[in-house]
């Protein structure tokens, strides 16, 4: 099963210092064989959480950066990033993969929630965030990931009074869980199968979001 190799960390490294469209183009042949370790990657990574979950696509991001509205003008990104979406409407969230040089990390979770997704969550854990706190301070999930993580907002969000006892929660605007990689740890034959098994141990997080965003606050589906 393909895997990684140190060459690919090997390009970033150089691409760092020298992200510029000469040395891109001098160097186009290793990237395409890079992309293609990637992308095989990609495909072997979605097989195996196809093991325990269902998987809609994946997508791995273009290295191309659009500058348009950036002050950093360098043209290209020095990593690799790869997501996985969970199959909608009843499978909520995703997983992805981040590449990089010393800085390689694995995510679950909902990085970017609308409006509608955020709201719902937010009057579940006005009701009621025992079980949630059960799930993401139970050992199996904790032992891998650590504390959940994610941007919030400075003050209580509209609606909602800043004296909620479950505030810290309904206060998040994201609800993500990241694991760091050693570059050392990278090149194993079982990468993929290391990484499936640590996303795997997230899904009771997935399976109560799903349960929340696919039901009124009676409980009632609002999937037709």
């Amino acid at each position: 099963m393909p895997s990684l190799d140190s060459s690919v960390l090997t390009f970033l490294e150089d691409l760092k210092s020298n992200n510029n469209r000469n040395w891109f183009i001098k160097n186009k042949s290793i990237f395409d064989e890079i992309n293609l370790k990637i992308k095989a990657f990609a495909s072997n990574l979605s097989n195996e959480l196809d093991k325990h979950d269902k998987i809609e696509s994946y997508k791995v991001f273009r290295i191309y950066r659009d500058v348009r509205f950036s002050r950093n003008k360098t043209p290209y990104k020095t990593n690799f990033g790869i997501s996985f979406k969970r199959r909608k409407p009843d499978l909520r969230g995703g997983y992805y993969f981040h590449l990089e040089p010393k800085k390689t990390f694995i995510a679950a979770g909902f990085w970017n929630p609308n409006k509608d997704d955020i709201t719902r969550v937010r009057n579940e854990f006005l009701n009621d965030s025992s079980e949630f706190r059960k799930i993401i301070n139970s050992k199996s999930i904790k032992s891998i990931w650590g504390n959940i993580s994610g941007e919030k907002l400075k003050s209580a969000p509209r609606g909602f009074s800043k004296n909620e006892i479950n505030i810290d929660l309904i206060n998040m605007k994201q609800y993500i869980f990241i694991k760091e990689y050693r570059d050392e740890n990278l090149f194993s034959d079982n990468l993929h199968t290391q990484l499936s098994q640590s996303f795997k141990t997230i899904r009771p997080f997935f399976d109560y979001m799903s349960d929340v965003l696919t039901t009124d606050l009676n409980g009632v589906s609002i999937i037709e």
